[in-house]
Protein backbone atom coordinates (compact mmCIF):
# COMPACT_ATOMS: atom_id res chain seq x y z
CA UNK A 1 0.00 0.00 0.00
CA UNK A 2 1.17 3.50 -0.78
CA UNK A 3 2.44 5.32 2.31
CA UNK A 4 0.11 8.20 1.44
CA UNK A 5 -2.90 5.86 1.46
CA UNK A 6 -1.89 4.67 4.93
CA UNK A 7 -1.66 8.26 6.15
CA UNK A 8 -5.10 9.11 4.72
CA UNK A 9 -6.63 6.06 6.41
CA UNK A 10 -4.95 6.96 9.71
CA UNK A 11 -6.48 10.44 9.61
CA UNK A 12 -9.96 9.08 8.81
CA UNK A 13 -9.70 6.53 11.62
CA UNK A 14 -9.04 9.29 14.15
CA UNK A 15 -12.78 9.95 13.87
CA UNK A 16 -14.33 6.87 12.27
CA UNK A 17 -14.49 3.52 14.06
CA UNK A 18 -14.58 0.45 11.77
CA UNK A 19 -16.35 0.84 8.39
CA UNK A 20 -13.18 -0.20 6.48
CA UNK A 21 -15.18 -1.21 3.43
CA UNK A 22 -16.74 2.25 3.15
CA UNK A 23 -13.35 3.97 3.54
CA UNK A 24 -11.80 1.73 0.84
CA UNK A 25 -14.73 2.44 -1.49
CA UNK A 26 -14.33 6.21 -1.12
CA UNK A 27 -10.61 5.95 -1.87
CA UNK A 28 -11.32 3.77 -4.93
CA UNK A 29 -13.84 6.36 -6.12
CA UNK A 30 -11.23 9.12 -5.80
CA UNK A 31 -8.52 7.09 -7.55
CA UNK A 32 -10.84 6.14 -10.45
CA UNK A 33 -12.93 9.34 -10.55
CA UNK A 34 -16.06 7.25 -10.04
CA UNK A 35 -19.13 8.32 -8.08
CA UNK A 36 -20.10 6.30 -5.00
CA UNK A 37 -23.55 5.41 -3.63
CA UNK A 38 -23.69 4.60 0.09
CA UNK A 39 -26.82 2.87 1.34
CA UNK A 40 -27.58 2.45 5.01
CA UNK A 41 -29.81 3.59 7.84
CA UNK A 42 -29.11 7.03 9.38
CA UNK A 43 -26.40 7.35 12.04
CA UNK A 44 -23.65 5.18 10.52
CA UNK A 45 -21.17 8.09 10.07
CA UNK A 46 -21.49 8.23 6.27
CA UNK A 47 -21.47 12.06 6.19
CA UNK A 48 -18.67 12.33 8.77
CA UNK A 49 -16.45 9.92 6.82
CA UNK A 50 -16.72 11.98 3.63
CA UNK A 51 -16.03 15.22 5.50
CA UNK A 52 -12.91 13.82 7.22
CA UNK A 53 -11.63 12.36 3.93
CA UNK A 54 -11.95 15.77 2.24
CA UNK A 55 -9.99 17.46 5.05
CA UNK A 56 -7.20 14.87 4.93
CA UNK A 57 -6.74 15.55 1.21
CA UNK A 58 -7.22 19.31 1.33
CA UNK A 59 -10.21 19.09 -1.00
CA UNK A 60 -13.27 21.33 -1.12
CA UNK A 61 -16.32 19.66 0.38
CA UNK A 62 -19.98 20.60 0.19
CA UNK A 63 -23.07 18.84 1.48
CA UNK A 64 -26.62 19.06 0.14
CA UNK A 65 -29.54 17.65 2.10
CA UNK A 66 -31.98 16.29 -0.46
CA UNK A 67 -35.66 16.91 0.28
CA UNK A 68 -38.88 16.58 -1.78
CA UNK A 69 -39.08 20.39 -2.23
CA UNK A 70 -35.49 20.79 -3.50
CA UNK A 71 -35.06 22.65 -6.82
CA UNK A 72 -32.36 22.10 -9.50
CA UNK A 73 -31.08 25.65 -8.83
CA UNK A 74 -30.40 24.64 -5.22
CA UNK A 75 -27.80 22.20 -6.62
CA UNK A 76 -26.31 23.79 -9.72
CA UNK A 77 -26.90 27.49 -9.09
CA UNK A 78 -28.99 30.13 -10.84
CA UNK A 79 -29.03 33.52 -12.57
CA UNK A 80 -29.64 36.50 -10.29
CA UNK A 81 -30.77 39.90 -11.58
CA UNK A 82 -28.51 42.78 -10.54
CA UNK A 83 -30.62 46.01 -10.53
CA UNK A 84 -27.50 48.24 -10.47
CA UNK A 85 -26.08 46.91 -13.73
CA UNK A 86 -29.43 45.83 -15.18
CA UNK A 87 -27.88 42.44 -16.02
CA UNK A 88 -28.12 38.87 -14.79
CA UNK A 89 -25.15 37.34 -13.02
CA UNK A 90 -24.53 33.68 -12.29
CA UNK A 91 -24.47 32.42 -8.72
CA UNK A 92 -22.87 28.97 -8.70
CA UNK A 93 -24.38 26.23 -6.55
CA UNK A 94 -22.78 23.65 -4.24
CA UNK A 95 -22.06 21.26 -7.13
CA UNK A 96 -18.96 23.37 -7.85
CA UNK A 97 -16.70 21.55 -5.44
CA UNK A 98 -14.36 18.53 -5.28
CA UNK A 99 -16.42 16.26 -3.04
CA UNK A 100 -20.18 16.70 -3.20
CA UNK A 101 -22.13 14.82 -0.57
CA UNK A 102 -25.68 14.29 -1.78
CA UNK A 103 -27.36 13.31 1.47
CA UNK A 104 -30.48 11.12 1.20
CA UNK A 105 -30.45 11.41 -2.59
CA UNK A 106 -33.54 9.23 -3.00
CA UNK A 107 -35.78 11.81 -1.34
CA UNK A 108 -35.39 14.32 -4.22
CA UNK A 109 -37.73 14.93 -7.20
CA UNK A 110 -36.92 13.95 -10.81
CA UNK A 111 -35.82 17.44 -12.00
CA UNK A 112 -33.15 17.60 -9.30
CA UNK A 113 -31.98 14.10 -10.26
CA UNK A 114 -31.57 15.14 -13.92
CA UNK A 115 -29.60 18.28 -12.96
CA UNK A 116 -27.23 16.22 -10.83
CA UNK A 117 -26.99 13.61 -13.60
CA UNK A 118 -25.44 16.12 -16.04
CA UNK A 119 -22.88 17.16 -13.44
CA UNK A 120 -21.98 13.54 -12.67
CA UNK A 121 -21.73 12.39 -16.28
CA UNK A 122 -20.44 15.42 -18.16
CA UNK A 123 -18.66 17.13 -15.24
CA UNK A 124 -20.25 20.34 -16.37
CA UNK A 125 -23.33 22.39 -15.49
CA UNK A 126 -25.64 24.50 -17.66
CA UNK A 127 -27.07 27.64 -16.06
CA UNK A 128 -29.25 29.65 -18.42
CA UNK A 129 -27.44 29.55 -21.76
CA UNK A 130 -23.95 29.09 -20.34
CA UNK A 131 -22.11 25.87 -19.58
CA UNK A 132 -19.54 25.74 -16.78
CA UNK A 133 -16.91 23.05 -16.31
CA UNK A 134 -16.53 21.52 -12.85
CA UNK A 135 -12.89 21.37 -11.80
CA UNK A 136 -11.36 17.95 -11.19
CA UNK A 137 -11.26 16.03 -8.99
CA UNK A 138 -15.05 15.93 -8.78
CA UNK A 139 -16.79 13.14 -6.99
CA UNK A 140 -20.42 12.71 -5.98
CA UNK A 141 -20.82 10.67 -2.83
CA UNK A 142 -24.50 10.01 -2.40
CA UNK A 143 -26.17 8.50 0.64
CA UNK A 144 -29.39 6.62 0.18
CA UNK A 145 -31.88 5.37 2.72
CA UNK A 146 -33.26 1.85 2.23
CA UNK A 147 -36.36 2.28 0.03
CA UNK A 148 -38.60 0.68 2.64
CA UNK A 149 -38.24 3.86 4.71
CA UNK A 150 -40.84 6.63 4.81
CA UNK A 151 -40.52 9.19 1.99
CA UNK A 152 -37.74 7.35 0.14
CA UNK A 153 -38.02 6.45 -3.56
CA UNK A 154 -36.23 4.15 -5.98
CA UNK A 155 -33.60 5.98 -8.06
CA UNK A 156 -34.00 5.67 -11.86
CA UNK A 157 -31.85 2.91 -13.43
CA UNK A 158 -30.09 5.47 -15.67
CA UNK A 159 -28.89 7.40 -12.64
CA UNK A 160 -27.91 4.30 -10.67
CA UNK A 161 -25.71 3.24 -13.59
CA UNK A 162 -23.66 6.45 -13.23
CA UNK A 163 -22.45 5.35 -9.81
CA UNK A 164 -19.26 3.32 -9.99
CA UNK A 165 -19.90 1.47 -6.71
CA UNK A 166 -22.81 0.89 -4.39
CA UNK A 167 -21.73 0.18 -0.82
CA UNK A 168 -24.18 -1.20 1.72
CA UNK A 169 -23.07 0.29 5.04
CA UNK A 170 -23.83 -1.98 7.97
CA UNK A 171 -23.83 -1.59 11.73
CA UNK A 172 -20.61 -1.65 13.74
CA UNK A 173 -19.63 -4.63 15.91
CA UNK A 174 -20.28 -4.53 19.68
CA UNK A 175 -16.64 -3.67 20.45
CA UNK A 176 -16.64 -0.90 17.84
CA UNK A 177 -19.84 0.54 19.28
CA UNK A 178 -18.29 0.64 22.77
CA UNK A 179 -15.32 2.52 21.25
CA UNK A 180 -17.74 4.99 19.61
CA UNK A 181 -19.38 5.67 23.00
CA UNK A 182 -15.96 6.23 24.60
CA UNK A 183 -14.86 8.68 21.90
CA UNK A 184 -18.10 10.67 22.01
CA UNK A 185 -18.17 10.81 25.82
CA UNK A 186 -14.57 12.14 25.93
CA UNK A 187 -15.74 15.03 23.73
CA UNK A 188 -12.19 15.93 22.71
CA UNK A 189 -11.60 18.11 19.67
CA UNK A 190 -9.88 15.94 17.04
CA UNK A 191 -7.65 17.72 14.56
CA UNK A 192 -7.57 16.26 11.05
CA UNK A 193 -4.27 16.91 9.29
CA UNK A 194 -3.91 17.38 5.57
CA UNK A 195 -1.64 14.52 4.54
CA UNK A 196 -1.93 14.75 0.73
CA UNK A 197 -2.70 17.25 -2.01
CA UNK A 198 -4.51 17.35 -5.35
CA UNK A 199 -1.14 16.92 -7.05
CA UNK A 200 -0.37 13.82 -4.99
CA UNK A 201 -3.83 12.44 -5.75
CA UNK A 202 -3.18 12.88 -9.49
CA UNK A 203 0.13 11.01 -9.12
CA UNK A 204 -1.65 8.15 -7.32
CA UNK A 205 -4.22 7.98 -10.14
CA UNK A 206 -1.38 7.54 -12.63
CA UNK A 207 0.09 4.74 -10.47
CA UNK A 208 -3.30 2.97 -10.45
CA UNK A 209 -3.39 3.10 -14.26
CA UNK A 210 -0.03 1.29 -14.34
CA UNK A 211 -1.32 -1.64 -12.26
CA UNK A 212 -1.12 -4.71 -14.54
CA UNK A 213 -4.19 -6.75 -15.42
CA UNK A 214 -3.80 -9.83 -17.61
CA UNK A 215 -5.85 -10.32 -20.79
CA UNK A 216 -7.35 -13.49 -19.32
CA UNK A 217 -8.60 -11.51 -16.33
CA UNK A 218 -10.18 -8.94 -18.65
CA UNK A 219 -12.06 -11.81 -20.30
CA UNK A 220 -13.03 -13.08 -16.83
CA UNK A 221 -14.54 -9.65 -16.08
CA UNK A 222 -16.51 -9.71 -19.35
CA UNK A 223 -17.71 -13.27 -18.61
CA UNK A 224 -19.04 -12.14 -15.22
CA UNK A 225 -20.96 -9.30 -16.86
CA UNK A 226 -22.32 -11.51 -19.66
CA UNK A 227 -23.44 -14.10 -17.10
CA UNK A 228 -25.87 -11.49 -15.74
CA UNK A 229 -27.23 -10.90 -19.27
CA UNK A 230 -27.25 -14.47 -20.59
CA UNK A 231 -27.40 -16.71 -17.49
CA UNK A 232 -28.37 -19.80 -19.57
CA UNK A 233 -25.04 -19.71 -21.41
CA UNK A 234 -23.27 -20.15 -18.06
CA UNK A 235 -25.49 -22.89 -16.65
CA UNK A 236 -27.51 -20.48 -14.53
CA UNK A 237 -31.01 -21.39 -15.71
CA UNK A 238 -32.24 -21.30 -12.09
CA UNK A 239 -31.68 -17.52 -11.79
CA UNK A 240 -32.71 -16.48 -15.33
CA UNK A 241 -36.28 -15.65 -14.29
CA UNK A 242 -35.00 -13.44 -11.47
CA UNK A 243 -33.05 -11.06 -13.78
CA UNK A 244 -35.02 -8.40 -15.64
CA UNK A 245 -31.94 -6.63 -17.05
CA UNK A 246 -28.29 -7.64 -16.82
CA UNK A 247 -25.41 -5.27 -16.12
CA UNK A 248 -24.59 -2.52 -18.63
CA UNK A 249 -21.24 -2.06 -20.46
CA UNK A 250 -20.28 0.47 -17.78
CA UNK A 251 -20.10 -2.49 -15.38
CA UNK A 252 -17.20 -4.00 -17.37
CA UNK A 253 -15.29 -0.71 -17.36
CA UNK A 254 -15.88 -0.02 -13.68
CA UNK A 255 -15.09 -3.58 -12.54
CA UNK A 256 -11.81 -3.38 -14.48
CA UNK A 257 -10.89 0.01 -12.95
CA UNK A 258 -12.07 -0.81 -9.42
CA UNK A 259 -10.09 -4.09 -9.37
CA UNK A 260 -6.92 -2.20 -10.27
CA UNK A 261 -7.55 0.42 -7.59
CA UNK A 262 -8.35 -2.28 -5.00
CA UNK A 263 -5.08 -4.09 -5.84
CA UNK A 264 -3.22 -0.76 -5.51
CA UNK A 265 -4.74 -0.13 -2.06
CA UNK A 266 -3.41 -3.57 -1.06
CA UNK A 267 0.10 -2.59 -2.16
CA UNK A 268 0.16 -4.72 -5.34
CA UNK A 269 1.07 -3.73 -8.89
CA UNK A 270 -1.01 -6.50 -10.51
CA UNK A 271 -4.63 -7.71 -10.32
CA UNK A 272 -5.67 -11.21 -9.24
CA UNK A 273 -9.07 -12.96 -9.61
CA UNK A 274 -9.56 -12.36 -5.86
CA UNK A 275 -9.45 -8.57 -6.42
CA UNK A 276 -12.09 -8.86 -9.16
CA UNK A 277 -14.35 -11.10 -7.06
CA UNK A 278 -14.00 -8.70 -4.11
CA UNK A 279 -15.22 -5.74 -6.17
CA UNK A 280 -17.93 -7.62 -8.12
CA UNK A 281 -20.81 -7.04 -5.70
CA UNK A 282 -19.98 -3.35 -5.19
CA UNK A 283 -19.94 -2.77 -8.97
CA UNK A 284 -22.89 -4.99 -9.91
CA UNK A 285 -25.44 -4.88 -7.07
CA UNK A 286 -27.16 -1.73 -8.42
CA UNK A 287 -26.82 -2.72 -12.07
CA UNK A 288 -28.49 -6.13 -12.04
CA UNK A 289 -32.17 -5.18 -12.25
CA UNK A 290 -34.34 -7.86 -10.64
CA UNK A 291 -37.68 -9.09 -11.95
CA UNK A 292 -40.99 -8.94 -10.06
CA UNK A 293 -40.60 -12.66 -9.44
CA UNK A 294 -37.31 -12.10 -7.61
CA UNK A 295 -38.84 -9.33 -5.49
CA UNK A 296 -41.86 -11.49 -4.68
CA UNK A 297 -39.60 -14.31 -3.49
CA UNK A 298 -37.31 -12.00 -1.53
CA UNK A 299 -34.27 -12.62 -3.75
CA UNK A 300 -31.70 -9.79 -3.61
CA UNK A 301 -29.06 -8.84 -6.19
CA UNK A 302 -26.15 -9.91 -3.95
CA UNK A 303 -27.45 -13.52 -4.05
CA UNK A 304 -27.58 -13.40 -7.86
CA UNK A 305 -24.01 -12.06 -8.03
CA UNK A 306 -22.77 -14.78 -5.64
CA UNK A 307 -24.23 -17.45 -7.96
CA UNK A 308 -22.60 -15.79 -10.96
CA UNK A 309 -19.21 -15.79 -9.21
CA UNK A 310 -19.60 -19.48 -8.42
CA UNK A 311 -20.62 -20.39 -11.99
CA UNK A 312 -18.00 -18.48 -14.04
CA UNK A 313 -14.66 -20.30 -14.34
CA UNK A 314 -11.73 -18.53 -12.70
CA UNK A 315 -8.73 -18.24 -15.06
Amino acid sequence: MSRVVEKIKDEVKKVIVGQDEMIDALLIGLLCEGHILLEGVPGLAKTTTVNVLAKSLGLDFKRVQFTPDLLPSDIIGTQIYDPKSGEFRVKKGPVFTNLLLADEINRAPAKVQSALLEAMQERQVTIGEESFKIERPFLTLATQNPIEQEGAYQLPEAQLDRFMLKIVVGYNTKDEEVEIINRVSNAQEIEINRVASKEKLEKMKEEVKKVHIDEELKRYIVDLIFATREPKEYGLEDIESYIHYGASPRASIYLHDASKAYAYLRGKDYVTPVDIAKMAKEVLRHRVILSYEAEAEGVVSDEIISKVLEAVDIP
